[in-house]
């Protein structure tokens, strides 16, 4: 019951990076300096955790004989997101023109918004799966994975705030994005997560690869190799890898 807990908490522990964004739309005046080491951070944490634990552990799970499955779940992972992406707008790009109507941004925001919800309710699924396999792996993920929606929380609230909506709403908003991951986390729970067969926590595993292989060559890479803060994005990374490394000594 204690590691059924225990997942359930990362998962709800993983939407607060969502409230953070949203904190730093309203607070952070140098909001690209902060996300840079973010990405960068998330990046370099992501890429690690798959070669030093989720691949060797999702492949142990399912063994050779669920190699094919390993490799499909792989690619739907990296499928989800990409099909997830089209409704969910860059934070780069430059949105907030005299040609943007309100309406419109409103849409933006509320599209968003439902794509992160559903997103995120696979990504606490996932979560949960490897909280359950490994806790400290999963704890490690949520950094990483957190990091990377701390921009999503950010764009959320920019373009509903450019839309003259009330902080109040903007943030009930922000709330109900920060649970769904947590909602997640309670489907494998009342699943039962923690005995369920080698296959279907091995599957998921290996969904959780394919969507952060997709976050990391996809969404972080090319903004971290755009970055202007190139500093700040070095520094991201190294700590992404002393974090890493000392969690690696820590877990023997």
């Amino acid at each position: 019951m204690n590691e059924k807990m225990g997942a359930l908490f990362v998962t709800l522990f993983l939407g607060v990076f969502i409230v953070i964004g949203a904190m730093i739309s309203f607070m952070v005046q140098k909001k690209q300096k902060f996300l840079d080491f973010s990405l960068a951070f998330a990046f370099s944490v992501i890429l690690m955790l798959l070669f030093t634990d989720l691949l060797p552990e999702a492949s142990e799970t399912l063994g050779n004989e669920h190699f094919l499955l390993f490799l499909l779940f792989i690619i739907g992972g990296i499928f989800v997101l990409r099909i997830l992406d089209f409704f969910i707008p860059d934070h780069e790009e430059k949105r907030h023109t005299k040609k943007c109507e309100k309406d419109n941004l409103f849409h933006i925001g509320f599209i968003a918004s439902i794509a992160l919800v559903l997103h995120n309710i696979i990504e606490g699924m996932a979560i949960y799966s490897t909280c359950i396999s490994s806790l400290r792996t999963g704890i490690i993920i949520s950094l990483g994975v957190g990091c990377h929606n701390i921009p999503l929380g950010m764009v959320i609230t920019s373009t509903l705030y450019q839309n003259n909506q009330s902080k109040k709403k903007i943030l009930m908003i922000i709330l109900g994005l920060m649970l769904s991951t947590f909602v997640g986390g309670m489907i494998m729970f009342f699943m039962n997560g923690d005995s369920l067969n080698e296959i279907f926590v091995g599957t998921l595993l290996s969904l959780t690869i394919g969507m952060l292989i997709y976050i990391c060559t996809n969404e972080l890479y090319p903004k971290i190799r755009k970055s202007n803060n190139k500093k700040t994005c070095i520094y991201g990374i190294l700590a992404g890898v002393i974090l890493i490394t000392f969690t690696c000594f820590l877990g023997g």
